[in-house]
């Protein structure tokens, strides 16, 4: 696997099934090109996350600011409103998250630092939510620009009243295919234009090098698959 979805996250997951794939896939991963969509109308959330080091919350991570929140990194999740409604009878927001980092529980402490944790997630509603029969979060789509090809992935969107019955929409903010063409838009227009006219060779530019721990992680990642 390149990389995880939260237990019980539904959705669109790469899986490499040889190490150059899985070599081209981490390096995707590790300068940050790959996007994700996981399913105020518009909002970008910054708050840092680290671990929390409370008694009894130590599985857990937090937003900056929360007590006993250690070792906080930057974090960005872009947010989009799609449709409002009732789950159960309870009012419900239903959103499209792209998540511009890769911390754990990311999506999840995000909501749940708004005041709106996700439907069904146990653990940051801090044991509440315990009726849905899942967490309702889902990876609707997976974007990796690797340098052999480009590799777009969609998984159906399960959150509709056909599909759960107890989840029922009264207002329609945008379409999800109208948000995902904003969001994939964006994601073009941040990589440019493709080179228009004749093939002109390319100017070298210098990359940060690798260190060796970045090495290591990497070489101990790829040895774990097996051989062709």
């Amino acid at each position: 696997f390149c990389h995880q979805l939260d237990f019980s996250t539904s959705g669109a997951l790469c899986v490499a099934l040889s190490k150059e794939a899985a070599g081209r896939a981490y390096k995707c991963f590790k300068e940050r090109t790959v996007r994700g969509s996981v399913t105020q109308s518009c909002m970008t959330i910054t708050l840092a996350i680290g671990k929390n080091t409370q008694e009894g919350l130590t599985h857990m991570m937090c937003v900056e600011g929360t007590e006993g929140c250690e070792n906080e990194k930057p974090c960005q999740t872009y947010l989009t409103v799609l449709q409002h409604g009732l789950y159960k009878g309870e009012p419900v927001t239903k959103v499209l998250l792209q998540p511009l980092t890769g911390r754990t529980h990311q999506l999840r402490v995000h909501c749940s630092a708004l005041g709106y944790p996700i439907v069904g997630d146990f653990t940051y509603s801090f044991k509440k939510d315990t009726d849905p029969y899942r967490m309702m979060l889902h990876a609707y789509y997976l974007r990796i620009p690797t340098d052999h090809e480009l590799i777009e992935v969609t998984a159906p969107d399960p959150f509709q009243p056909e599909m759960d019955p107890n989840w029922t929409p009264t207002e329609t903010m945008t379409s999800l295919s109208e948000a995902m063409a904003n969001l994939i838009n964006k994601a073009f227009s941040m990589e440019g234009p493709e080179p228009e006219g004749k093939a002109e060779p390319l100017k070298t530019v210098e990359k940060k090098r690798e260190t060796e721990e970045e090495r290591a992680v990497c070489q101990q990642w790829l040895a774990e698959w097996p051989g062709e």
